[in-house]
């Protein structure tokens, strides 16, 4: 698969975007998101992740998710992780030919979404992938268990040690998890990533490569410095589904965010209100400090 892209740093802090979608609809709105990745890009992030998690790549159509690449491909200054999740394997492959054809400087793959496999399955479909893919660009194994099936650290183990996959997000925050990675790292190397915020600061001073935050999408200067005070962000975000609580504080700093995938109770919409007038009142604080 041929590609023009960046030379990807795998290690530092890389933003994961948010995708705004047009009010009242499942289209994404492109201009808003190249208005994001040049904010992003502004506050000095090493790299963006898009279509990940945070992104709700789900939400989006093959064609949506196809087009954001490559309109984000010629937008963004800073190299871009792309999220190739899906439900199956023959659209986990097409996304990433895609995906790279369009200049993605790597990719992003969680097991598949829905329904729960196996780690067997598991394994077979990330060799698979890796196979059909090939080495045009790096991969990374997304373990994110509170959405789809777990990477057990055996099964990632074997799959790094294959030499197939450039390195690890993980977003478990289970710090045995983390640390064993970090162990293994000293026989095989690879890139390794925490995709939990909760414990974000922590593994960046214990031992990780960098980190692919959700939370840098709204506070990337805070989390480029790696700032304590990013932590109150995420104590407070966290009480939220994700990325419900980080798309408010998006739109409060005069980005569009989209829509929240589901509606909330009166009680529950309070609550958010509370958050956006904390967050309101706390980024400018923060920001003359």
């Amino acid at each position: 698969m041929a590609r023009a892209g960046r030379q990807l740093n795998l290690s530092g802090v890389y933003a994961a975007a948010v995708t705004p979608n047009r009010p009242g609809t499942q289209d994404i709105d492109y201009s808003s998101l190249m208005d994001q990745l040049d904010f992003l890009a502004a506050a000095k992030v090493t790299g963006i992740s898009l279509l990940d998690s945070a992104g709700e790549f789900l939400n989006f159509p093959f064609v949506d998710r196809q087009r954001a690449v490559y309109l984000g491909s010629k937008r963004s200054r800073v190299p871009m992780m792309v999220g190739v999740s899906h439900s199956t394997l023959s659209g986990a492959i097409h996304l990433a030919g895609e995906a790279i054809s369009a200049g993605a400087d790597g990719l992003l793959l969680m097991p598949p979404c829905f329904f729960r496999y196996e780690q067997p399955e598991i394994e077979e479909f990330f060799r698979v992938f890796a196979r059909e893919t090939g080495d045009a660009v790096p991969i990374l194994l997304h373990n994110i268990p509170e959405c789809t099936s777990p990477i057990e650290i055996a099964t990632a183990k074997r799959l790094l040690d294959s030499g197939r996959f450039a390195g690890v997000k993980d977003s478990s925050g289970d710090w045995n998890y983390f640390e064993d990675l970090r162990d293994f790292r000293r026989d095989r190397p690879f890139a390794l990533f925490t995709g939990n915020d909760c414990v974000a600061l922590r593994a960046l001073r214990e031992g990780a490569d960098g980190v692919i935050s959700d939370c840098a999408a709204a506070i990337p200067e805070l989390v480029v410095a790696r700032d304590e005070r990013m932590n109150e962000f995420v104590a407070r975000a966290s009480r939220f589904p994700a990325p419900i609580a980080i798309k408010r504080a998006v739109q409060i700093r005069k980005q569009k965010a989209g829509d929240s995938a589901v509606p909330f109770n009166a009680e529950r919409a309070g609550e958010l209100d509370q958050f956006s007038q904390w967050f309101a009142a706390w980024w400018p604080t923060v920001r003359q400090e």
